[in-house]
């Protein structure tokens, strides 16, 4: 679990770093905010492609290899993106970052699926996706925070040189797997485990979920920095940065709804996560800061909630070709931050905040609808 949590904190914290730089980099390459939002999206659009083909490659070479290679190449990248003198070659270098990251998603839930025990893997899940939430609120909140003293290129060099060090611990760090055993790369059994995910009656609607909540989540947080730089606030991109320290909320929610869901079941207690986010949505429409800041902790809390449940429960209706099925699931959750992450600056642009809202609200009530119709009275495993 140690690490596992240094290569969750490295992954997220390069992946999402540039988050909060979107505002300064509309100002340094002269773009709007939905254009500057794609040096996030193509990361997230590379890493979901990545994720069809490096699933089934772990099937074959290895657990641990594929991920050591995987953190080693997205902390390279982010490092030569910081001296790109171009918005094209700094989306390629995020691009990069991407693809190399889909090596350790992949295949980290197939990991822990396959080495920890089945009563416990809610808790383990939860605590693995904890450990996300660490990465990608510090990514933020360091990135968000050094920006006001340094410039942009000098952040993501400090953010590329301390994921390089927890990829080399965890290199060291991580056991080697005991329950793997290697299977041939034959494009008829992907084709096979392809078919029968999508036959089963449950793992579909998963994967909707996982584009709908992530799609969702995203886009709050691509927008939340305009609208707080903005009038009637003014903040500073530090104070705009210390908004990441909800994800404290996303640590223990995720390892609280996992146990949860492995007490109740999972059908029982998922739609009420997504209900919280909703909720949560409400209240940012609010124009007192502490609201707004109440608003988006609940919603975050019951996004690591859903998400951690939504994960776990893929592993369970997967009886074969499990890295492929939580590739499959991830492969949706990135599509969602990359599609609706980038489409929310439409709404931003038309609507200011309450377009946003209302275009994350759209995908909630969808995957609220799905969570009560099509998932609710389903049982947990095939």
């Amino acid at each position: 679990m140690l690490a596992l949590f240094s290569a969750g904190f490295a992954t997220f914290a390069l992946l999402y770093c540039v988050q909060p730089l979107m505002p300064v980099l509309s100002d340094a390459f002269a773009i709007d905010a939905a254009r500057s939002s794609l040096v996030l999206s193509v990361s997230t659009a590379t890493l979901a492609l990545g994720l069809l083909v490096t699933g089934p490659i772990s099937d074959a070479v290895g657990r641990k290899q594929v991920m050591s290679v995987s953190l080693l190449a997205a902390a390279l990248f982010t490092l030569l993106g910081a001296l790109m003198p171009s918005w094209g070659g700094v989306l390629a270098m995020r691009a990069l970052v991407g693809l190399s990251l889909a090596g350790l998603a992949a295949v980290a839930m197939t990991y822990l699926g396959e080495e920890v025990s089945p009563r416990a893997l809610g808790v383990s899940m939860g605590l693995y996706i904890g450990g996300n939430a660490i990465g990608g609120m510090s990514g933020r909140l360091i990135s968000g925070v050094l920006v006001d003293f340094i410039s942009w290129r000098a952040t993501l060099m400090v953010l590329g040189a301390v994921s390089l060090v927890s990829a080399l611990a965890f290199i060291r760090m991580l056991p080697p797997s005991r329950n793997f055993s290697p299977r041939r790369l034959d494009p008829r059994t992907l084709q096979d485990g392809f078919v029968r995910h999508f036959r089963d009656p449950g793992l579909p609607w998963l994967f909707l979920q996982s584009f709908l909540l992530m799609g969702g989540f995203v886009t709050l947080f691509n927008y939340l920095g305009y609208r707080l730089l903005g009038a009637p606030y003014g903040y500073s991109q530090s104070v705009v940065g210390l908004i990441s320290v909800v994800y404290l909320s996303g640590i223990y929610s995720s390892a609280w709804g996992g146990a949860l869901a492995d007490r109740l079941g999972r059908p029982r207690v998922f739609w009420w996560f997504v209900a919280l986010m909703l909720a949560g949505l409400a209240l940012t429409l609010s124009t007192p800061i502490v609201v707004v800041f109440a608003g988006v902790l609940l919603f975050t809390f019951g996004f690591f909630a859903a998400h951690s449940t939504a994960s776990s429960w893929v592993g369970k209706r997967a009886p074969v070709a499990r890295a492929q099925a939580s590739s499959l699931y991830l492969f949706n959750y990135y599509l969602g931050s990359s599609l609706a992450g980038t489409s929310g600056g439409f709404f931003w642009h038309l609507a200011g905040w309450p377009g946003v809202a209302g275009f994350i609200a759209a995908l909630l009530l969808v995957a609220l609808l799905v969570a009560w119709f099509k998932l609710h009275a389903l049982r947990e495993g095939v």
